[in-house]
């Protein structure tokens, strides 16, 4: 399994980096996690829109789905129109996004799979376990499986148990860690820390980790560093084109 990361940041974009969005690759498919503001730039220096096989979207934030919406533009008006594309998400959340634009005019680009957090399902040879996470709006963290190898991803989120389960001995865990340690009071329950994250990392045994969703000005060593505290794995923060391929746990992350 190979992940490509096309952004990390949290809550808007920087000048060189987009906010979340994550390429996932097995045997030749290609499945996008959370195409926030600014990924698909990057995505298309890597390939075709018309490449990419399935998306995942973990909640409807714009932060993690707004550029949804321009990937489904160039598939759908391009001289040779891409299939419908197989979109995953929470039920209704990209409700808002999909009536942006004129009436009908991408349409027949996607094919909307809604969910519950907490569904599991297959997504082309992906293994998806969703869980409920606490967040503002309906948010999904997921166990991605394939060919004997976990990617557990946890989108936004506040504090859960369920955040171990999600992590249980996963080859890479992308987390959220909006701030280093202390989370401010109208934040917090629903966004996590680089500190908290280390600390379920460890419970969960997890084989390495990597720090995402960082608020901006947020220095990316001071998260390492307060994830170290309590977790002794490899730790690394998101960056645009970074690409890890698992399982990782023995090589580090790059």
């Amino acid at each position: 399994m190979r992940i490509v990361v096309l952004g990390g940041r949290g809550t808007w974009p920087s000048a060189d980096q987009g906010c979340a969005g994550f390429l996932v690759e097995h045997r030749g498919f290609r499945l996008l996690i959370d195409p926030g503001y600014a990924t698909l730039q990057p995505l298309l220096t890597r390939l075709p829109a018309s490449a990419v096989d399935a998306v995942y979207v973990s909640h409807g934030h714009p932060d993690h789905c707004a550029d949804l919406q321009p990937l489904l533009r160039v598939r759908a008006l391009a001289d040779r129109p891409a299939p419908a594309l197989p979109v995953y998400a929470p039920t209704g959340s990209l409700d808002p996004l999909l009536a942006i634009d004129e009436p009908g005019l991408v349409d027949t680009a996607y094919h909307l799979h809604g969910f519950t957090p907490g569904d599991d399902f297959d997504v082309g040879p992906f293994s998806l376990r969703t869980w409920s996470l606490p967040h503002w709006v309906p948010s999904a963290g997921a166990r991605i499986s394939a060919g004997g190898t976990v990617l557990a991803y946890t989108g936004d989120t506040g504090p859960s148990p369920a955040l171990v389960d999600v992590a249980r001995d996963a080859d890479l865990l992308i987390a959220d860690a909006t701030y280093v340690d202390e989370i401010p009071d109208r934040h917090v329950g629903f966004l996590s820390s680089a500190a908290e994250v280390g600390r379920y990392a460890s419970a969960a045994r997890t084989r390495a980790v990597l720090l995402t969703h960082l608020w901006p000005g947020t220095d990316p060593d001071a998260a390492v560093t307060a994830a170290q505290q309590a977790y002794g794995g490899p730790v690394a923060v998101t960056r645009s084109g970074m690409v890890v391929d698992l399982p990782a746990g023995q090589q580090g992350l790059p």
